[in-house]
Order: structure tokens, then sequence, then C-alpha cells
């Protein structure tokens, strides 16, 4: 069966290629979620040609066979075909894939239960009491009802409120009892729908049922961030919130409870697990828009309400047929990120950079201005000093260095947690010995690095190195002993050569699988 859905996608291969192509190459993941498709047709100098055409239904078909032969759901392929028929299959588990995107090469990961704590886990919690005032809420979220009203021309229905007994049942299964403002509000009505539109009451957000509330926090993806892959994780940033340490910089958290839904995969929570500055209770944006970080919105339900009202005063609302939504004015959150150049007035408030093809050394000295830097990407852009970095908790950086002092400013750097490196000419890595936090680590674009540090980093969870370099590296000795994930850059390698590499980084591929074989295709 395997075979005749491989003869299948060969035959169509052929007989779409464009004039003149010496081979088709198609890289494909597949798993119970979908299947991804790469890849394209080469000409006879080995430069890429066209793209490949659409052939979902065999390749659909050759992905199910294989899964059910191989008895696995998550497969990595790739198949090369050639003018004259001839074909090769090589099908090997997930772990080892083609990178695609912007990047080039494998990626395997040795370690599929790895993950990278998030900076949120280590963060001081808060000490804080709450600052709602659960009668003030009630009081407040009445006369906020009752301007609605008046501005609607008629009274919103809601909800029954939800009984005593259902709401100690959520508080039982979420595992945390909600602030007492929001509790409050619950024993007035059990949410905003009543029918098929939901009130919207949370300035465009529904306020959900304590069901839907229940389910929205403690489904997947909502207790913690969902991981989305070595290749955006190994040098990922989570930025802090506005006021600074007030909400923990993760992507979610068993003690975020979402209570209303802008139906877009975005939630406000209550924050029961504020940063030291925060207090529980505090109004939050997370999901599916804020993987970068958490928004602050308000200290409590009671503020909340209380600035709904006074936009209501200010006319700060949108008013449809039969809905009202509060407008509220953008805040001043400062410059969290800026993309471009280094401007002349570096914001305090700077957290993230990323300088774009600069005409010439990028001076960092300014940088200083803002304690909180987090990231800085130099990308197609030098500087030959890292110096100015040394008082910056920079935790993500990609720099092209031209000469200066090399890596010695970042030794003991306490917070460095990723660094993708470019250099014309060998580099000196010793400081990298001693910076702590240091997980995730591209050479791939620098001169030929030591294999003697290399293999004693062993905080190392992640590393891209080119064949060359991985060469040196493993018959030198071998890989950083803790890494969970590897790639290799070079564009022309092959699944085969990837399985090579893999092997001896220790991955078990021995259940690889592979088919050669020929079709009439009239090419010759």
């Amino acid at each position: 069966m395997v075979e005749q859905r491989v003869r299948a996608v060969v035959e169509v291969l052929a007989a779409k290629a464009p004039a003149g192509w010496s081979q088709a190459v198609l890289h494909c993941r597949a798993d119970r979620g979908g299947m991804s498709l790469a890849g394209g047709y080469l000409r006879a100098d080995g430069s890429p040609g066209v793209s490949l055409p659409r052939f979902h239904p065999e390749l659909r078909a050759l992905t199910a066979a294989l899964s059910e032969d191989r008895g696995r759901e998550a497969l990595s392929l790739e198949l090369r075909t050639r003018p004259s028929g001839e074909y090769r299959l090589v099908v090997c588990e997930d772990a080892v894939h083609r990178v695609t995107g912007s990047g080039s090469g494998f990626r395997v990961v040795l370690d599929p239960a790895a993950r990278l704590s998030r900076p949120g886990a280590r963060q001081e919690a808060g000490t804080a009491g709450p600052a709602g005032d659960p009668e003030l809420a009630v009081a407040r979220f009445r006369a906020y009802m009752e301007r609605r009203a008046a501005v609607l021309g008629h009274p919103e229905k809601l909800p029954p409120p939800a009984s005593a007994a259902a709401i100690d049942e959520a508080e039982r299964r979420l595992g945390r009892r909600l602030p007492e403002d929001l509790r409050a509000l619950y024993a007035l009505a059990d949410g905003d729908r009543t029918g098929p539109r939901p009130g919207y009451l949370f300035q465009g957000s529904t306020w959900l049922p304590l069901e839907h509330l229940v389910t929205a926090s403690t489904a997947y993806g909502a207790a913690e961030q969902p991981w989305a892959g070595w290749g955006l994780e190994w040098d990922a940033v989570i930025l802090d919130a506005d006021p600074a340490e007030t909400v923990r910089r993760c992507g979610g958290h068993p003690g975020w409870l979402r209570f209303a839904s802008g139906e877009d995969g975005n939630y406000l929570a209550v924050d029961m697990a504020p940063a030291r500055h925060g207090r529980p209770g505090q109004i939050i944006r997370t999901g599916r828009d804020h993987d970068g970080g958490p928004v602050h919105v308000a200290d409590s339900v009671t503020s909340l309400l209380g600035r709904y009202l006074e936009l209501l005063d200010q006319g700060a609302y949108e008013k449809g047929e039969g809905h009202l939504r509060v407008r509220e004015p953008g805040r001043a959150r400062g410059h969290r990120e800026i993309i471009g150049s280094v401007p002349e007035q570096v914001p305090e408030a700077l957290q993230a950079v990323h300088i774009n093809d600069a005409d010439g050394p990028v001076d960092l000295r300014p940088l200083t201005a803002a304690r909180g830097l987090r990231s800085i990407h130099l990308n197609r852009s030098s500087t030959a000093d890292l110096t100015p970095l040394r008082e910056l908790p920079v935790e993500s950086l990609r720099v092209t260095l031209d000469g200066g002092s090399g890596l010695a400013p970042l030794a003991g750097h306490p917070h460095l947690a990723s660094l993708g490196l470019v250099t014309a000419g060998p580099v000196d890595l010793t400081p990298l010995r001693t910076v702590p936090r240091l997980h995730g680590l591209d050479l791939s674009e620098a001169g030929a690095p030591d294999p003697a540090v290399l293999s004693e980093l062993h905080g190392l969870r992640y590393l891209s190195l080119t064949r060359s370099q991985w060469d040196t590296l493993l018959d030198a000795g071998g890989a950083p002993p803790g890494l969970a994930a590897a790639r290799v850059t070079d564009t022309g390698s092959t699944l085969d050569e990837a399985l090579a590499w893999s092997a001896r980084l220790g991955l078990d591929t021995a259940h690889a699988f592979r088919l050669t074989g020929s079709v009439e295709t009239g090419g010759g």
C-alpha cells in the first residue's frame, strides 16, 4: 500500500514538473493535526526552481498509509524524484525534521519532554492584599448597568445569579478561590449571556458563566503557555507588564482565572498569583495574542468597573443596534519594543530592540538608558563593543561581532539565556563558561568554535551549527551533555545525512524507513 501511494505522488510530481528540472525534493511533516509541506523543483545546475504543485489528496493518502504501516502518528518524510522516474523516500519519526520558513537545514529533538522554564516561575511573589471591594464592586456594577440602559434606551437582561454552591464547586475545580469582588458579581448574575448574543459587558469581551470560566482557565494552553517548538522557543523572550513586576512573565499560569472572553482566543483574567508589585485579583489580558507577555489592565474588578463608569460619563463608547461597548483610549504603556534603529532618545521602558541593516557599527551605549532591556537583535548589523550589556538584564542577544573585546563583556552575565552570533573569523567562547543561564546558542554563522568550550557548557539545551562545525565538535569528543534539541543549518543536507548526524548525537534512528523505485514518466 505504501509503495502504491508513493508512486501516485511521484507521478504527480513528474507530470507537473517545469521544463529543465533535474530533481523534485519534497519534505513533509504529518501528525494527527495535519501536515506541513516544503520543497520544490531543482534546475540542472542545482539551483532552486519553481515550488511544488498542489497534490494534497495524494500526499494525505501517502502519510496515512505510512502512519498505519509504521504505527506512528507523527512522521517526517523526504521524497526525491528525478525526470527518469527514479525516486527515493526516507521516513523517520518527527524528532528529525526539515527546518522551513526563514531557516534551513534540519532540527532534531533529543528530549521530547524537555521545556525551558518561564521567567515568571522565578519571580518573587506579591505580598500585598487585594485591591477589590465586593460591596463597592456590586454598587458599581449596578450603576454601570443602569447607565448602559439609559444609553441604549432599555435594560439589558442578565442570567440568574450563580448559587453559593455553584461558586464553591467552581472554586474547588479551579483549586483557587475567586477574588471577593468577582465572587460578588457572580452572586448577581452568572455571566452576561441570555440568548444567542452575549452582552459583551467587559469592553467588548463577554462575561463567562462559571462553567465556562472553569473550562477556559483549566484547558490546555490556559494554565501554562503552549510549547511552540524549539525553533521559536530557544531564544524567545517574555516581556514585563506595565507597571513592571506586577504580572509574572509567562504566557499562562494556573493562577490566571479567565472570566471574560474576546471570542478570539484572548481573555480578561483575574490574576491570583501576582508578581512582587502586583495584587491578587488584578485584571490582566492573556491568551492567543499575548505569548510575548500579559498586559496589566487594572488592580481589581472593582477598579475596572469604576473606569467603565468614567468612560460612560465621558461619552467614550460605541453604540450599535442593541449593544454598547465602552471605548477606552490607548493608555501610555511606554515604548516596550522598537524595530529599525537605536532612537536618539531611548525610552526608559524599552524592553526589546531590533536593529536592521545599519550603515555602520552600532553603538550600544545609548541603550543603557533602558534599564529593563531584555532583547537585542542586530539583524544584518554589527557592533564592536558589547560592554554596555554588562549592566542590562538582556536575555536574548543576536549580534554580528566585529572586532573589539569579543565576548569578554558577557562573562558572568546573570541574565543572558540565548545568543546568536555572527563573526568573520574565530571567536573566543571562553567567557560563555561563566554565563549561568545560557540555554541556547547559534554559532552557524560564526568562525570555527572551540569544541572544548562547547562540550563544557552543561546548561546548554539548544545548539545550532553547520555540518562542518558539528563534525569538528563530535570528532573532538561530543556535544554538550544537556542538549535537548539541535540544528544543522546546511541548505543542501538530505534527510539521510540528518539521520546520520542525529545518530551521532544519540538519537535512535534504527527504525527509519527507506524505499527506492521507479515509475514510467516519459522523462528519459
